[in-house]
């Protein structure tokens, strides 16, 4: 399934997080400190998402993700916290987060929010000649670039990995924000029509094409 790195310092939850993913398939690597973490989880490891505790005894897992993504690490970041407060959840997002789950939580959807973060990190196959730049959020075509947002972007990239398919929309929201967001019809077919100017800007011969009441296809 996905290579999954942990870091947790209580024994029992992190016992708890390695048998549910274990279960669930994954490969699980461990770490008990923040400094162990970045040193493992770096790119290269081969962690393809990563479960970080927010409250570490060497530190604080939002410091942990904004090193690693400093270094180049852009696997999708789960934050498990004891904390609900709003400031303490956008943070984690602007921490370079992508989803979070406070505590105590049920095993089955831990499962469920990690899978979602393993499909949305695996890199996409974009057709021949397009490029997508997961570390600038970028679209480039010959010698011509444009920027995305990182929620334009990671709509793209699961639109390109499925290229000639039907993506549903419920399939886009969830590649493209996070688990459990409340995200408008007009809202995502907003992000579409950006996404579809600026492959167009860039010229790629793609045809981002509407299928309608069920989604969208990139041909």
């Amino acid at each position: 399934m996905a290579v999954i790195g942990v870091c947790e310092d209580d024994p029992r939850i992190r016992g708890v997080v390695r048998d549910a993913l274990e279960h669930a398939g994954h490969e699980v690597r461990l770490a008990y400190r923040g400094t162990e973490a970045v040193r493992a989880f770096g790119p290269g490891s081969g962690v393809e998402v990563l479960v970080l505790d927010i409250g570490l005894p060497d530190g604080d897992g939002r410091d942990v993700c904004q090193a690693l993504r400093g270094a180049g690490q852009q696997a999708p970041v789960l934050f498990l916290t004891a904390r609900d407060a709003l400031t303490d959840l956008v943070s984690g997002f602007g921490a370079g987060g992508d989803d979070y789950l406070t505590k105590p939580f049920a095993v089955a959807e831990l499962q469920v929010r990690v899978a979602a973060l393993a499909h949305r990190g695996r890199p996409p196959v974009p057709p021949s000649g397009l490029s997508l730049d997961p570390a600038a959020f970028a679209v480039r075509w010959g010698g011509a670039s444009a920027q995305l947002t990182p929620t334009e972007y990671r709509v793209l990239a699961a639109l390109a990995g499925r290229r000639g398919e039907v993506v549903r929309r419920h399939e886009l929201v969830a590649a493209g924000w996070p688990m459990g967001a409340q995200v408008a019809e007009n809202t995502l077919d907003s992000f579409v029509r950006r996404v579809r100017t600026k492959l167009e800007a860039v010229g790629a011969p793609v045809a981002l094409e509407t299928v309608r009441g069920v989604g969208y296809v990139l041909r």
